[in-house]
């Protein structure tokens, strides 16, 4: 296990090995306990809870404290993340869960992560996928044990604002309220940097916010509760203001008013699907539905009302398989679907690791997410059709949608060795639909922003700052986050606006001391 007890500043562990080394052998995996579909569906609480004690201690336990683990590195294996990209210590932490050590296990975590209750939540693990264990049995529940540590740490009122003592008297302006710029935010806030959050919804939070849907990240309880506590430790939030575009706040001002401007403002442009009848009344962006729907359930307190976009009675096709398609399952299925089926252009992944999908890259393999467990409860199976494309939209004489022309494809290499999609021949079919959801992912920023900056790009027209520096062509002006890497993860984002506070800091003070 790897020791940084000396710059950790905590108590020394007074051990040599970990505290049960044939944990592994004799305890199985077992992660937080979930709300039955059928009945979870019913509102739109969060629907996983924490295990007890034990099952927390039981998953310390199995961490195998493994020569060189693989868990916390954070590297792209095979263009996709392997082991913690914000390099939790997580063989420590979860050996002092296995010792009742709870609070340690809280200031180890809070060392390398801001928002434990963010990743323990939306986060994909894929800590979990390269956990050495994984090699020979089912991963340790490292997810389950860092949201159980964070919630505790709430519980216990061990998480409490930390105001810096001083202050340099460098203002910094961060454009976008993601987990990108509030990790950014109370880095340089920590620094003692005077931090102003703009935000161009009425909430802050960004994807955290509306992207993500309040039934696998309460908004009240988590999001809200942290944005609080940042407030409390001296960072100032404005919402409703879009830089740029906003008169009072234009790209120049920011420039101006500033010692420095770091830019985190996703990459929210949606991939279309601009083909025959796309027109038509019914076809909708997934994130619009997303953001309408938690909106609406905020503003009225989540009394079981409904927004008036809605799936309620309709048949729904969902086109795109990622995380934002099952949000968009399992919301239609709270709004009363009459059914909902997802439409993937992929073929259905492996039920097991293939050979040319080794440990510890990230494991393509079959899984149902909550969404389709949750779709299967009520209408009897997997809604996800794989290998199809949709060939056009079909529209009523009032313009409304009616259903789609969809078809069966297989993947096959063309004459530049690329493989591409081929229809296989007597595919073609019709099946009715009176909604679609497109989530189909993202191809990036926004272009107004940077446009109003003048910044320059790169070939995915993603903001142009390399990694590890984050300084874009602007002087003082940073990028990072999906802004500036492209469309990734919660943990990512994190990890960005960590390493652009650094970068900021070095840029105001001529050195850091920020992680």
């Amino acid at each position: 296990m790897l020791r940084l007890l000396s710059r950790l500043n905590i108590t020394e562990l007074n051990h040599d090995t970990m505290g049960k080394p044939t944990g592994f052998i004799e305890l199985e995996r077992k992660t937080d306990c979930e709300i039955a579909p059928l009945e979870r569906i019913t509102h739109w609480k969060e629907f996983k809870l924490h295990p007890d004690d034990a099952q927390s201690r039981d998953q310390g336990a199995r961490c195998m404290d493994c020569g060189t683990p693989f868990c916390h590195t954070g590297q792209l294996v095979a263009g996709m993340a392997s082991g913690c990209p914000v390099n939790n210590l997580i063989p420590e932490w979860n050996d002092l869960v296995f010792r009742g050590r709870w609070k340690e296990a809280l200031l180890r975590l809070h060392k390398t992560n801001n928002f434990p209750e963010f990743t323990g939540r939306v986060c994909p693990a894929p800590c979990e996928g390269a956990c050495v264990l994984g090699v020979i049995k089912p991963p340790v529940a490292i997810k389950s044990n860092e949201c159980a540590i964070i919630d505790r740490g709430w519980e216990q009122g061990w998480v409490t604002p930390n105001i810096p003592a001083t202050r340099t008297g460098k203002q910094v302006a961060i454009v976008g309220s993601g987990p990108a710029g509030l990790a950014c935010a109370a880095q340089l806030n920590q620094a003692g940097h005077s931090v102003t959050v703009f935000e161009r919804e009425d909430r802050i939070g960004g994807l955290l916010m509306y992207g993500i849907p309040n039934i696998k990240l309460d908004k009240e309880q988590v999001v809200t509760r942290r944005v609080n506590l940042l407030r409390q430790e001296g960072i100032e939030f404005k919402t409703g203001i879009n830089i740029g575009d906003n008169p009072q706040w234009p790209a120049a001002r920011l420039r101006q008013d500033f010692d420095a401007v770091v830019l985190c403002c996703g990459a929210t442009q949606p991939r279309d699907l601009p083909i025959e009848g796309r027109e038509a009344d019914g076809i909708h962006l997934a994130m619009d539905f997303l953001t309408s729907n938690t909106r609406h359930q905020l503003d009225h307190h989540f009394d079981g009302s409904l927004p008036a976009f809605n799936a309620a009675g309709k048949e729904v096709v969902v086109i795109g398989g990622g995380d934002t398609g099952t949000d968009c399952v399992g919301t239609s299925l709270r709004h009363g679907c009459t059914s909902v089926i997802q439409l993937e252009i992929l073929p259905k992944p492996p039920l097991a690791r293939a050979a040319d999908n080794p440990w510890p890259e990230w494991p393509k393999v079959y899984k149902m997410d909550y969404g389709q467990e949750e779709a299967a409860a009520v209408q009897g199976g997997d809604p996800r059709h794989y290998l199809v494309q949709t060939k056009r939209f079909l529209k009523d004489a009032a313009g409304k949608l009616s259903g789609l022309e969809i078809v069966t494809i297989q993947w096959a290499k063309d004459e530049q060795g690329r493989f591409v999609p081929q229809e296989v021949p007597g595919t073609l079919r019709l099946i009715p639909a009176q909604l679609v959801l497109l989530a189909m992912g993202f191809s990036g920023p926004e272009s107004n922003i940077i446009e109003r900056f003048g910044l320059d790009t790169d070939p995915r027209s993603n903001v142009k700052a390399g990694h590890g520096k984050f300084t874009t062509n602007l002087p003082g002006v940073f990028a990072a986050g999906d802004m500036r890497r492209g469309q990734s993860l919660v943990v990512w984002a994190i990890n960005e606006g960590r390493g652009a506070a650094r970068e900021c800091d070095r840029f105001l003070m001529g050195s850091t001391q920020l992680p």
